[in-house]
């Protein structure tokens, strides 16, 4: 069976995986640090339970481990972290289940497209860091 030409870039791919996969955590993480008392305000208001706690759980996990899993430094361990992070945050931020409408609708795919984030993040379990990581390590990709 043929690898289609993978094995030949498979690092760069990983490395693309990896920037791509944390993108949206990295921006939104830092509008979180930057706007910390913006940030705990919506998450009181949304009902998230002790907001200003929350707020830094996000700023750690969003910015600085999305940083960590950018630059290859904990791969694993970290890309199992924002799975279940990511899972936390699509029951807690899109509880689809109890609205109704358009309101409904729109939780209700980013819900799902949490999911498939979340999927991302155990193929990156899976393959490791790759080639290009602060802490690479041969013995821990495939």
């Amino acid at each position: 069976m043929t690898s289609f030409g993978s094995q030949r870039i498979k690092d760069e791919v990983i490395l693309a995986a990896r920037l791509l996969l944390v993108a949206l955590f990295l921006i939104f993480g830092w509008s979180k640090l930057t706007h910390y008392a913006g940030t705990v305000a919506y998450m009181a208001q949304t009902g998230v339970p002790v907001p200003s706690v929350a707020a830094l759980v996000a700023i750690a996990m969003e910015f600085f481990v999305s940083i960590a899993l950018v630059l290859g430094i904990g791969t694993r361990p970290l890309a199992v972290l924002m799975g279940v992070y990511t899972l936390a945050t699509a029951f807690l931020g899109h509880p689809y289940w109890t609205m109704t409408g358009a309101a409904q609708y729109a939780n209700e795919i980013n819900f799902y497209k949490n999911v498939s984030i979340i999927a991302g993040f155990f193929l990156l379990y899976v393959t490791g860091a790759g080639k290009y990581a602060r802490n690479h390590d041969r013995r821990t990709t495939l």
